[in-house]
């Protein structure tokens, strides 16, 4: 089976908006996981998100576009996870989406790449980790 990776909103938004350091680290990660032909995950959350921060659908395509059709999947999101994280999100006080990607992770074995610390709260639900760990 192939490795999948779920990249928090922000990590999309670094390539995009070609943020110094940690855009060419993300362009990296995107790159080696083309390459090596394994699978970038996105939610309806991170479409959700990029419409809150003021991105039109047709930009959020562009954003999107930056992997290969090949390698992009969409998972979906259920009730029972959007209640899990109202509670989890109350209980380590983080956001609530913070809490509905982690358990997003946990529950299609995805690993999640971010540089948001609040999921240092959230490691027993999914240990996140930064795009140079795998570069």
């Amino acid at each position: 089976m192939a490795e999948k990776y779920y990249l928090d909103t922000s990590i999309w938004l670094d390539i995009y908006e070609k943020r110094g350091y940690n855009g060419e680290v993300a362009k990296k990660l995107f790159k080696k996981i083309i390459e090596k032909d394994l699978i970038i995950v996105y939610s309806d959350l991170v479409i959700t998100e990029l419409k809150r921060l003021g991105y039109t659908q047709n930009e959020i395509n562009v954003i999107l576009a930056i992997a290969k059709p090949d390698n992009l999947k969409r998972v979906h999101i259920y009730k029972e996870q959007i209640d899990e994280a109202r509670k989890l999100a109350k209980q380590r006080n983080v956001p609530q989406a913070d809490a509905l990607h982690a358990i997003l992770c946990r529950d299609n074995d995805m690993q999640l790449i971010s540089r948001d610390e609040d999921y240092e709260k959230l490691k027993h639900i999914a240990k996140a980790k930064l795009p140079e760990d795998f570069i």
